[in-house]
């Protein structure tokens, strides 16, 4: 016989990535009773198979929430300051700066921009954290089926055959979200032929709190302060170019790579050591027509994708949760928060996509002229310091 119970529940969250995790920390410590189920198992451990080795910088408005929810006391001793955003360019003849310019946190406040944590440590305390709080439940290896959307609640039906109603639905099941698309909501998305690698390395030089972006053509590429690995400076790696050259990459052998990574990072912080496996994903922006429907709010990348420049992605996410987490206090789901969350978010996502956009097709620029013209207004716009200061407020989400 079949079982057709339903059972009730506050909140329901598809998609255990980060987001997800610090959505369920989030609605649980508020009191809700929260479901988080995800098909794929928790890596908790940086070198077990499928470890998510990139690095997150969360800025001060995301840091902020975490003070909030409970979470900064767990994350805090891991944590590296970005006290200065460094953009290099290097787009001359030769693989050198020719151009570096520092935006220092210290013109627009007392706090750094943020601070930075590894992936997979940070999915290690977020899973420590749902276990603490008694109102949440974590469940891997399930994930969602169906949903049905009800003015009551939207009913879903996991992939284990249980079946709930939630007040609120919270898709946070990546760029191919199974939620957004059983909602029937599209997308626009852009392409842009690139890929991206991530990983840690080791350096001669001190960091000394400073993210560094360096440009030259294809993508830029970032180093952002981690801290010290085996008595040695350690950085986390975004290396983005052409999807052709990141696979060329790829395929070289130990020592061929440590030098196509030298010559790339313009010497900036000294020689470079590889110091953990690569991981490697295609770049796109893409954003949803909607970021709701009847009980149920898309947030992060089931919302918005977009390249990895300007540490915008996970804290647009916490942006996400942030502004559902204000509207959810009376009644989570509700048709009028949810329109205001629409309303509110999706202008201000799509808005961060073009002007990443924007940025990542002038850091592909491969003619010296147009590398010449990006250096030029780099320094330009960089000079006139009330523009300065604002470009930096509007980065962190600042008014």
């Amino acid at each position: 016989m079949t079982d057709t119970r339903i059972d009730d529940i506050d909140i329901l969250i598809s998609g255990g990535g980060l987001a997800g995790l610090i959505a369920a920390c989030a609605f649980g410590a508020q009191g809700f009773s929260v479901l988080c189920v995800d098909p794929a198992p928790p890596v908790t451990e940086e070198d077990a198979a499928g470890a998510d080795l990139r690095s997150t910088a969360f800025l001060m408005p995301s840091v902020a929430l975490f003070e909030r929810i409970g979470l900064w006391e767990r994350l805090a001793p891991h944590a590296t300051a970005l006290q200065v955003m460094r953009i290099v360019d290097a787009g001359g003849a030769t693989a050198t700066p020719r151009l570096t310019r520092d935006f220092d946190a210290a013109e627009i406040g007392d706090q750094p921009f943020g601070w930075n944590l590894p992936n997979w440590l940070m999915r290690r305390e977020l899973m420590a954290r749902t276990q603490a709080l008694p109102s949440v439940r974590v469940i891997h290896g399930t994930g969602t089926a169906t949903v049905l959307p009800r003015s009551e609640g939207a009913v879903v039906t996991l992939t284990d055959g249980r079946r709930l109603r939630a007040r609120l639905l919270i898709g946070a099941d990546g760029r191919d979200s199974a939620v957004r698309g059983a909602l029937g909501i599209g997308t626009r998305t852009w392409r842009y032929g690139q890929r991206a690698l991530a990983f840690a390395v080791t350096h001669e030089q001190p960091h000394h709190n400073v993210s560094t972006e360096v440009h030259r053509s294809g993508g830029p590429f970032t180093l952002v302060p981690l801290p010290d690995r085996d008595g040695q400076p350690g950085s986390a790696v975004v290396w983005m170019d052409d999807a052709a050259a990141i696979d060329a990459l790829l395929a070289l052998p130990a020592p061929g790579f440590e030098a196509a990574l030298n010559d790339r990072s313009a010497g900036v912080l000294g020689h470079l050591r590889q110091a953990t496996p690569l991981t490697a994903w295609p770049i796109v922006s893409q954003i949803a027509d909607r970021f709701a429907g009847p009980r149920t709010a898309l947030i992060a990348e089931a919302a918005h994708v977009l390249p990895p420049i300007g540490a915008q992605g996970l804290n647009m996410s916490l942006a996400d949760l942030s502004a559902l987490l204000e509207l959810s206090r009376a009644d989570p789901g509700s048709a009028d928060s949810l329109a205001r969350y629409n309303r509110t978010r999706r202008p201000d996502a799509y808005a961060r996509i073009l002007a990443i956009d924007a940025l990542n097709r002038a850091s592909q620029a491969q003619l010296r002229p147009l590398r010449d013209l990006r250096a030029a207004a780099l320094g330009g716009l960089y000079g006139i310091a009330p523009v300065r200061r604002m470009m930096m407020r509007a980065g962190l989400g600042l008014s």
